[in-house]
């Protein structure tokens, strides 16, 4: 197995190691299956499972997806109109930072006090707490833009939405596809919260039932469904960047 498989394969053969050291620990130390599930336990209550875990993973996946989206528009145009001005980035970048250090969970009460309990508080929490990267990566690749480069183009005659349009939004991609991958891990995560202390459906609520049940096999599906869902949207945003993005990783091919 040369260098490159290797590294392909690193994920899978970390993944498998690790399961076989949590099965023979808990297996050879005989612990309980309400305080630590082996992997075979969680299999098994997954597979038993199956068509419960599946409906609440479909609602957890759609809410976490209508509130990223709703990250990505709100991100980009705020990243937009920030990294376009000093004055802006001087203005509400501050203001943005202090608001992203409130803890998004407190948000979830007053949330269900006006849109109720249901999909709103959920899809709000994810576009809460996913919406900051984006906005910050965007509005970084346009304020670092080289003075140098945006002189040499106004010299040619260049206006500064041609600039930041043509040049400025294509020099920040790299940074925008880099914000997805870290968003959607987030968004996951503000919509699993909601779920918990919000919703009647979802992996959240799935998550409260089986600790509620002493099933903490199901607890353990419950999170690795939202594992997976969370690592197959980062991979589909490192294939999209990949493929559309190679000039900015030239340096770091072959």
């Amino acid at each position: 197995m040369n260098k490159k498989q290797m590294e392909r394969w690193s994920p899978f053969l970390l993944l498998v190691a690790i399961i076989v050291i949590w099965e023979v620990i808990c297996s050879g130390f005989q612990v309980s299956e309400f305080i630590f599930p082996s992997p075979s336990r969680i299999w098994e209550q997954t597979v038993e499972f199956k068509e419960v875990i599946l409906g609440h993973a479909w609602r957890t996946f759609w809410v976490t997806m209508a509130g990223f989206a709703i990250a990505i528009v709100v991100g980009v145009l705020l990243g937009f109109l920030i990294g376009s001005s000093r004055i802006a980035y001087a203005a509400v970048y501050p203001l943005m930072t202090a608001f992203n250090a409130l803890p998004k969970a407190a948000f979830v009460p007053i949330l269900v006090v006006w849109f109720g309990i249901g999909a709103g508080p959920a899809i709000l929490t994810a576009f809460l707490i996913s919406f900051f990267p984006i906005m910050v990566n965007i509005a970084t690749g346009l304020a670092t833009l080289e003075p140098e480069l945006e002189d040499v183009l106004r010299v040619l005659g260049a206006r500064r939405w041609d600039v930041l349009v043509k040049v400025g939004l294509p020099r920040s991609m790299p940074y925008f596809y880099g914000s997805l991958k870290v968003a959607i891990t987030l968004a996951f995560v503000g919509t699993t919260v909601s779920e918990m202390t919000a919703a009647n459906e979802g992996i959240g609520y799935l998550l409260i039932s089986a600790g509620s049940s002493m099933q903490m096999g199901l607890a353990f599906s419950g999170l690795l469904v939202v594992g997976i869902m969370a690592m197959v949207m980062y991979e589909l945003f490192s294939f999209i960047e990949k493929h559309t993005t190679g000039w900015a990783h030239r340096g770091s091919q072959g």
